[in-house]
């Protein structure tokens, strides 16, 4: 196996929220692949089949940037800090991440995705996403590679057979896909039968944990 995938499956730690979002992050500004584990398991999600470490659980991978594109429009410049910040501080427009979680714990923390600004855009608003905050500092966990080409690696990793039940994009378990796919439309067609806030979900600057 690649063995920066193993990296991935055998961390030397996973590291928090507040290490994440601190003043002095431990996250390089560099691209690469990082990997969730969780140490609750959300809503109906079957990990029978997951990689544990320790008694944490990984259920998701990602990068940053993602590919360039092929229509000669520049491309991302975003780096695994970026992404990682935005996915424990930001809202569920601007993390997939947030968006599945949220939905899966709707119930159980008490969250509605609503529709803000003009309409198009989707967030858990206030205080939801700051309830998804405090849920991802206690049970959320992250870990990375650096590497030039991280959109490489992830192909693989999707394709090593790794049971991986929170992506969608490029996820070879269609079971996993239709099922979250159903329950993020699901969110969105209740938001839209709802009516507009001004309130986006973010930013939260006291996450930001000085260290």
């Amino acid at each position: 196996m690649n063995s920066l995938i193993e990296r991935l499956l055998s961390p030397d730690r996973l590291y928090n929220a507040s290490e994440v979002l601190g003043r002095q992050s431990v996250v390089p500004a560099s691209a690469g692949v990082y990997a969730w584990y969780f140490s609750q398991v959300p809503g109906f999600v079957d990990a029978t089949a997951c990689h544990r470490f320790g008694d944490h659980t990984l259920l998701y991978v990602g990068i940053s940037p993602k590919a360039p594109p092929t229509n000669g429009k520049r491309p991302s410049q975003s780096t695994l800090r970026k992404r990682l910040q935005t996915h424990y501080g930001g809202n569920a427009e601007g993390s997939t991440l947030r968006l599945t979680l949220g939905c899966l714990l709707s119930e159980h923390l008490g969250i509605k995705l609503r529709r803000v600004g003009n309409g198009t855009r989707h967030t858990f608003t206030n205080p939801g996403e700051q309830v998804l905050d405090r849920w991802m500092q206690n049970h959320a966990f992250v870990t990375w590679v650096e590497t030039n080409r991280p959109w490489e690696l992830e192909s693989q990793i999707l394709a090593s057979g790794l049971h991986l039940p929170l992506n969608i994009d490029g996820n070879c378990q269609p079971e996993t896909v239709a099922a979250l796919s159903a329950l993020r439309s699901k969110a969105k067609q209740q938001a839209k039968e709802m009516d507009i806030i001004a309130d986006n979900g973010g930013p939260r600057k006291a996450l930001r944990v000085q260290v």
